[in-house]
């Protein structure tokens, strides 16, 4: 009796750490996926802030979190069984995705880059204060529609990560990855947006200590609103660049990862130790956001310059 009790305990400790590793595993797997989708992360979360633009202070913590309830739904039940059932049924898909899926980034970021060299614009700033419920449900259908699109990347990016894992694994990593940058971009959305909120009430204080620190949040988040935009727009063309470069590696043409793998060896045999690490992950980040850079600007020239020329030659 009491050596089977002895067993039994022996089979539950065993089966504990065999359950224990699996978490481990998956919270690994899931930090990388995270990290090779943080350029996709970056981005939403730099351009989830005008969604909540002209709202009174009251409404925009609702908009945030009817926005990220939205982008819960997309990741989980409209992403996730397409990506699994691709990753399942016909994995050599997944390099097509990802091209596709790097091809959208580099276009994001050289539109941005275009839009900033000549000051134009595609989205019009509805003041939504000024329209009621109505511009309300519909900017949030709009960030929906649009955070679409940035989770589809995050979540393929995601899978490529750990596609060589068991299923259980694959779908474990992704629902984990869902909830945690979900959590991640709007927790941070709505830091930002609220900031300005704070520093008018400190700034409003009796101690002049506050009200320094208030008049300098206010005055700090254009600032911190701009870097994150150019952050955003870099990690856009890095990842994408990168993505290009290896998926059609994995498509069957080799030359432009190798090309890119022998540059970094390059650069990281100039320094030895540590930095020559550092000085290879440079080098090859910044080739691939230049790739990510000019794929987009000739994306850019067909989808915008080349229409705009054949309007002004029909109006002529």
């Amino acid at each position: 009796m009491a050596g089977g009790l002895v067993a039994l305990l022996d089979d539950v400790a065993a089966l504990t750490k065999a359950a224990a590793a699996s978490i481990d595993d998956i919270g690994a797997a899931a930090g990388k996926a995270g990290v090779k989708a943080a350029g996709v992360v970056v981005d939403d979360t730099a351009v989830t802030p005008r969604y909540v633009h002209g709202f009174t202070p009251d409404r925009e913590l609702p908009v945030i979190r009817k926005i990220a309830i939205g982008s819960i739904r997309n990741k989980l039940l409209i992403i996730l069984p397409v990506a699994m059932l691709l990753s399942q049924f016909f994995p050599q898909a997944l390099p097509y995705l990802l091209i596709a899926g790097g091809l959208f980034l580099c276009f994001e970021g050289a539109e941005k880059v275009y839009e900033a060299l000549t000051g134009g614009h595609h989205e019009a700033d509805t003041p939504a204060v000024q329209s009621g419920p109505e511009v309300e449900k519909s900017m949030v259908s709009g960030a929906i529609r649009t955070d679409l699109i940035l989770s589809a990347e995050i979540m393929v990016i995601s899978l490529s990560s750990v596609e060589d894992e068991p299923f259980l694994t694959r779908l474990a990593v992704l629902v984990v990855v869902a909830i945690l940058i979900t959590a991640l971009v709007y927790g941070a959305v709505a830091l930002i947006v609220k900031m300005d909120d704070v520093g008018l009430a400190l700034a409003g204080r009796e101690s002049s200590f506050s009200r320094r620190v208030g008049r300098g949040l206010v005055a700090a988040m254009p600032k911190v609103m701009t870097v994150l935009t150019v952050v955003g727009i870099a990690a856009m063309l890095w990842v994408g660049g990168h993505i290009l470069l290896v998926n059609v590696g994995e498509a069957g043409f080799h030359w432009p990862a190798d090309r890119l793998h022998d540059l970094e060896h390059w650069f990281g045999d100039l320094v030895q130790g540590g930095f020559g690490g550092v000085l290879a992950w440079t080098a090859g980040t910044v080739a691939s956001a230049v790739v990510g850079l000019v794929v987009g600007a000739i994306i850019v020239l067909i989808a915008h310059l080349i229409p705009k020329r054949k309007k002004r030659e029909a109006a002529h």
